[in-house]
């Protein structure tokens, strides 16, 4: 058996509880994760000691996957939000480093180069991001380009000095402490380091730094690995951990051809080189065969990428769709933030064995979308190839999938928004819009069950979904 320790990015349902549903599908497979109370909230950070001694206390284990902003800085969040300063954040680091040495395992490991949201929306930053956020934005995307295309004119700004000092102090902060954990690649403390991108463009400070990062890993002879995405990269990561050296080989299938050159939203590199990025850190090799060991179907979008959440350029399926003959999985990206509603319903109306759709996914990004899916399709495909599959397991990740990318993602959390009510109790207010959903998903699943909804961070984005088998 497989044993895999994981430590996510924080507590929200797609960090922690997608990475114990794909592995139960696997009865090959061990997953470890640390007591979810001990992990980071949007408001609150990780006990950091607490997962130090959980992962202290361990058996044996062959993979440790770790989201590094969660054990230096207490979450994904708390990464730009918390005052503490770098030699304090470095020795905290050095305990974790020396119970990773303790532990005969390989380590995956990610950590975030500091995001740069274009608004002034605070929720996940500092207070000051409201009303600043947009011209911190400006300021960075200036004074990169302006060093980039060698036009060293001053940039002027209009943000007030301690708000950018202490903003600047704290990129300074992290990009060093990035910058550490370059040393525990060539110690051979990590085998492995990916550097993340999130919500990203051509220039800004973000950009920056990663190509610092990425000339500084190539003078020391390093593999770090530069990739625009957040939250999907632990699970890119663990499908490395679950393929743990086996040759898998996928073809993409896009829909639109044609298009696979487009950037989505909230990307800096085209749909095809997000997928090539995906499938090459996940340790995957690309098919070009006409009898693909497994297609996976890009449903991309034709002219530009919608998004559901904010109402924009909002995509309906227009494609040929027809089944592929070899195991094949679904990176649902036409629009952004949920799932195509034609697509999937065409997919949900028709008349198949469940056995040989591998996965479905339409998170967010489509990045996020790409990575999530990847991973589900490949644990689906070794188990089903070594006979460690276990159905209902399956079943069950397939229900919450389509409950929260189809159900809530694309149809009710419009409403929730909506309504002018606390999220929780707008979401209660909407219970009985999922009714038809769970009818048809479970139709299509031959999977009874019953289903509970909440919002763990009292946000629209994210939704918490339990369910009951029947």
């Amino acid at each position: 058996m497989k044993k895999i320790a994981f430590i996510p990015i924080d507590n929200r349902p797609i960090c922690y509880t997608l990475a114990e549903q794909i592995c139960a599908v696997n009865s090959d497979l061990k997953l470890y994760l640390p007591d979810r109370k001990l992990l980071g909230g949007l408001t609150t950070m990780a006990d950091i000691s607490g997962i130090l001694n959980w992962l202290k206390a361990l058996p044996d284990v062959d993979y440790i996957v770790i989201s590094l902003d969660t054990v230096a800085y207490g979450g994904l969040v708390a990464s730009r939000r918390i005052a503490d300063d770098f030699e304090r954040i470095k020795k905290r680091l050095l305990d974790f480093e020396n119970v990773l040495r303790s532990k005969e395992a390989r380590v995956l490991a990610f950590s975030s180069i500091m995001r740069i949201s274009n608004n002034n929306i605070n929720e996940e930053e500092k207070e000051y991001w409201n009303p600043w956020g947009k011209r911190i934005f400006e300021y960075s995307y200036h004074q990169h380009k302006s060093r980039a295309l060698k036009q060293y004119n001053c940039v002027y700004s209009t943000i007030p000095a301690e708000i950018l000092d202490d903003y600047l102090s704290t990129r300074k902060r992290n990009f060093e402490i990035n910058k550490l954990y370059l040393d525990w690649l060539e110690k051979g403390v990590l085998n492995t380091l990916v550097y993340s991108k999130d919500d990203t463009g051509e220039f800004g400070l973000n950009v920056e730094e990663a190509q610092s990062l990425a000339m500084e890993a190539k003078a020391r002879n390093l593999n770090a690995i530069i990739k625009t995405g957040a939250d999907e990269i632990p699970l890119t990561l663990l499908t490395r951990a679950i393929l743990d050296g086996d040759n898998v080989k996928i073809k993409p299938y896009f829909v639109f051809p044609n298009s696979k050159g487009k950037i989505s939203k909230y990307e800096d590199i085209s749909v095809e080189n997000c997928v090539k990025s995906q499938l090459s850190l996940a340790g995957v090799e690309l098919d070009a065969s006409e009898n693909p060991e497994i297609t996976m179907v890009v449903n991309n979008f034709d002219y530009e990428q919608g998004d559901l959440v904010l109402g924009d350029v909002i995509n309906n399926f227009s494609g040929e769709f027809k089944l592929p003959e070899t195991p094949y999985f679904i990176a649902d990206i036409n629009n952004a933030n949920g799932s195509d509603n034609e697509l999937v319903s065409k997919i949900t109306d028709g008349k198949f064995k469940i056995g040989s759709m591998l996965a479905y996914s339409a998170y967010n990004t489509s990045a996020n979308t790409i990575g999530s899916s990847l991973c589900m399709a490949v644990n689906t495909y070794l188990a089903l190839k070594s006979g460690t599959f276990r159905e209902d397991a399956f079943k069950y990740l397939m229900a919450v999938r389509l409950l929260d990318d189809w159900a809530y993602q694309a149809n009710v959390r419009k409403a929730v928004r909506e309504a002018g009510l606390d999220f929780n109790e707008a979401l209660k207010a909407n219970i009985s819009e999922f009714k038809r959903f769970e009818k048809k998903i479970s139709q299509f699943l031959n999977f009874n069950f019953s289903a509970e909804y909440f919002l763990p961070w009292d946000r629209s984005f994210e939704i918490e979904i339990n369910l009951l088998q029947r």
